[in-house]
């Protein structure tokens, strides 16, 4: 029996539209120009690194929201991508964008 995962994917597409909006903000921010300030600089450079990090981390979760709406539409979703055997419901909802069951996420992780 095939799941309905279709709320789920609403959920990801709307936590994906989030995200999206987050990362075009971090982007403005970081298109802004420097202050003419030599001391000024120093801050926003440091405000830029900063942003620059929170933009890849937007964008490596917009990846993984993806792939899992990707694995919806396919119908793999809740399959470990490693073992294949199903992923538990309770770490769904805790990690809806998880490729791996437990078992093969602790195996990664060591």
């Amino acid at each position: 029996m095939v799941a309905d995962y279709s709320k789920v994917k609403s959920q990801l597409k709307k936590h994906l539209s989030e995200l999206k909006a987050r990362a075009a903000g971090v982007e403005n921010e970081l298109a802004q120009p420097m202050s003419a300030d030599s001391e000024e600089q120093a801050v926003e450079a440091e405000d830029d690194e900063t942003l620059q990090h929170q933009d890849e981390a937007l964008h490596r979760e917009m990846k993984a929201v993806r792939l899992a709406i990707t694995r919806i539409n396919l119908g793999v979703y809740g399959t470990c991508a490693w073992c294949g055997a199903r992923i538990g419901p309770a770490r769904l909802a805790v990690m809806p964008t998880t490729t791996l069951c437990i078992d093969c996420a602790r195996t990664s992780a060591t």
